[in-house]
This record gives C-alpha cells, sequence and structure tokens, in this order.
C-alpha cells in the first residue's frame, strides 16, 4: 500500500461538510430536511453575470487569462472597494483567484515557512488550519470571549506572540459567530501584530454582508494586509470558484509566479461573468437580498432565544448564528445529530470550529428563505418540547 504524507491524516475534518452528506442522503431517501448547516446562499448568481458570462463563452473567451486575472475584473474589484468598502485601492494589487481558498493557498504558501506559527482566534472556519498546514506551518488557536464578540484583541497578540509566530489570520465578519471587529479594536490589534514584524491576513469575505455598521475594508486602516475575498457568498457565485486577494505592492510579483504555476489562472468564463457583478443593477439586486438577510437574522435571533438556545452575541454580518446550547445538552455533535434525526433540521456542532467552546455551542446559518426557516422552527419547537 502506498505511504501516504503525514498531512493527510493531521489534517483538521470539516464536519459541516460531513453533516451535509448525511442531509443529503437523508433527502435523497425522501425524507425533508430543512439545512441550517452549510454556509451557501440559496440566492444563486445575478442574470446579468450568467448572461455575461454565456456572451463571453460564445464569443471564445475561454482561454486562459492573466495568471493575476483579467485587466477589466481586477479594475472593478479595486473600483468596488474605493466605492463601496471606503478603501483606495490599486488595480494592481488585487490578483483574482480560484476561489478565497485560491487565495488563502498562495497567501499561506508566500508568508509561511516551515515551523511557522499563525495565531487564530477560537472558533474560527476549519479549513484555515489546513492551508497553514500545507505551507508547512503550525497554527495556535486563542480562546475567545462573550465580550470581544469571539474575536482576537491587541492583549491577545501580546499574550500569545512566540518566537515561531509568524502572524494572525483574522475575519470580520466571522465564519461560526457572524461578528465583527469594532474598528478601534482591529486597529489596535493590527498594530500590535506590526510592531513584531508581524503579518495580518484579513478574511473580508463576509464584509459585504454586514448589516449594523458602515461597511469599511481594514484596507483603511492599514495598507500593509493580506486581504482575502471571495464572489461566493455576497455576490452568491458559490460553484462559480471565483475569488481575489490585495496585498501590498512588493508581494504582487512573487505571488502571481507562483499562481501561474499553481493554478495557470482562475476560470476565465467566470471571470467573465464577474464583471457584471459591479454593474449598478447587479449590486443593487446584491442588496436587495442583503436586506433579506437581515430580515432573516432578525427573525432567527428571538426564535432561537425562544426555544432556550441562547445568542450570546447577536451577528452584525455574514449569515450564521453562533448559538449556546448549554440549557439543552453539553454535547453539541449528540445535539446537532438529534435535531437532524429527531426535527429533520441540520445544524453545524462547534466541534467545527475549535475546542473552547466546543461543546455547547452550534453554529445555524440562515441560508434559506424565511418560511423555511419558520418551519426549521416549528420543527425543533415540536422535538424539543
Amino acid at each position: 500500500m502506498t505511504v501516504l504524507a503525514a498531512r493527510t491524516a493531521d489534517t483538521v475534518t470539516f464536519h459541516a461538510v460531513e453533516l451535509f452528506k448525511q442531509a443529503t442522503a437523508l433527502q435523497r431517501s425522501g425524507i425533508d430536511i430543512i439545512s441550517l448547516g452549510v454556509g451557501e446562499p440559496d440566492f444563486t448568481a445575478a442574470p446579468q453575470v450568467i448572461q455575461a458570462m454565456q456572451l463571453a463563452a460564445q464569443s471564445g473567451k475561454s482561454g486562459y487569462s492573466p495568471p493575476a486575472g483579467l485587466p477589466e475584473l481586477r479594475e472593478a474589484i479595486a473600483g468596488f472597494y474605493t466605492t463601496q468598502l471606503g478603501a483606495k485601492v490599486d488595480p494592481n494589487r488585487v490578483i483574482v483567484t480560484s476561489g478565497a481558498s485560491g487565495a488563502l493557498l498562495l497567501a499561506a504558501m508566500a508568508l509561511i515557512n516551515p515551523g511557522d506559527e499563525v495565531l487564530m482566534p477560537d472558533p474560527c472556519y476549519p479549513p484555515n488550519r489546513n492551508f497553514v498546514g500545507a505551507a508547512g506551518g503550525t497554527t495556535k488557536l486563542i480562546p475567545t470571549t462573550i465580550a470581544n464578540r469571539f474575536q482576537l484583541s491587541d492583549t491577545d497578540i501580546e499574550q500569545h506572540w512566540g518566537p515561531a509566530t509568524r502572524g494572525v489570520l483574522i475575519a470580520s465578519p466571522s465564519n461560526p459567530t457572524g461578528t465583527s471587529i469594532p474598528r478601534d479594536a482591529l486597529t489596535r490589534l493590527i498594530k500590535q501584530v506590526h510592531a513584531r514584524n508581524g503579518f495580518v491576513m484579513m478574511d473580508e469575505i463576509y464584509l459585504s454582508l454586514s448589516y449594523d455598521n458602515t461597511r469599511q475594508s481594514a484596507l483603511a486602516i492599514d495598507d500593509n494586509l493580506i486581504i482575502l475575498n471571495s464572489f461566493s457568498k455576497y455576490f452568491n457565485m458559490t460553484g462559480w470558484r471565483l475569488g481575489w486577494m490585495i496585498v501590498p505592492t512588493h508581494m504582487v510579483k512573487p505571488i502571481e509566479k507562483m499562481a501561474a504555476s499553481l493554478a495557470i489562472c482562475a476560470p476565465t468564463l467566470a471571470q467573465h461573468g464577474a464583471i457584471a457583478c459591479f454593474e449598478p443593477d447587479a449590486l443593487a439586486l446584491f442588496e436587495q437580498r442583503r436586506e433579506a438577510f437581515r430580515q432573516r437574522r432578525d427573525y432567527l435571533v428571538p426564535a432561537l432565544k425562544s426555544l432556550n438556545i441562547g445568542v450570546p452575541v447577536t451577528p452584525d454580518g455574514a449569515f450564521y448564528i453562533y448559538g449556546d446550547i448549554s440549557a439543552r445538552s453539553s454535547d453539541s455533535s449528540a445535539f446537532s445529530a438529534a435535531l437532524l434525526n429527531g426535527a429533520r433540521v441540520a445544524a453545524v456542532a462547534g466541534l467545527d470550529f475549535g475546542p473552547a467552546h466546543a461543546a455547547h455551542t452550534m453554529r445555524f446559518a440562515y441560508t434559506t428563505g424565511l418560511e423555511r426557516l419558520q418551519e426549521a422552527v416549528h420543527r425543533m419547537k415540536a422535538f424539543l418540547g
């Protein structure tokens, strides 16, 4: 038998995907499952985007793009940051990637040497740890608190930075909590990291799905950041596998060189389609959908509380609620299985996102319509008594 590399055993399991598989199997057997599990919007690509992709295909524009992406798309992304996210960005610093996963892979390969340590909050998005591991690095999960909205603080950086620490990977808003880091707190955190000559990788995938605050990129605070973003969530293009990164100027050529070898380019037809995301009528549609997500959040937060499932911090972005099930169970994995098989509702156990709060937390995704959310709450209420 062929001997596998050690990293295959070290790879962190993504339990949300396993839950999705179980829910799909039940659905294929004829059982109706309401999924509050996988973080995939129920909205799909905008009509303008589909039409632009079809036109590009019909026009024979399906060949390779430059490794950093189509110039028109890089310019459109930079313009979006200027007009929508409060940060002036040079298009030459934008690199289009195969999803945000492709951006994270390139960032990890560019910044992390074997043995380097990266600080992350607990809870966080589980695959992030695997990208650091793929580059030969290690991760240190730092338990977060309700007081800090389940986010890292400058004090955490001071206390946990060690000889092998190279940088931090943070997300605002976060998966699984849906919480953002307040601007003042983020400024202090970035200052602490840069004082130690470290890097800040900033996941802004859910930034455009912010509900309560002004949407502003961390680049408005400090230009020396590595920004990761995606067309999957706000732009509703999960299967198109398209994302981007914004990096300091000195990192562009080295990352472009790696991108040319690792992926050649991001999917070209998807890139042609994505240019249409930034047309005024498309942006208006995305804003309508953002408002729909806000309405779902405003329904589900009090609905979960009525089921004796706590919401320690109200999410201000993304489409997740990080629920506290302490009053219901001390085993989130067992509780998740019970909801799936008893209430026919899929929600992700806290185990996925780090050990600190795993036993008593669940992630509920409001990525389905309001009527289905209401039915899910009805089912859970009946099941839980």
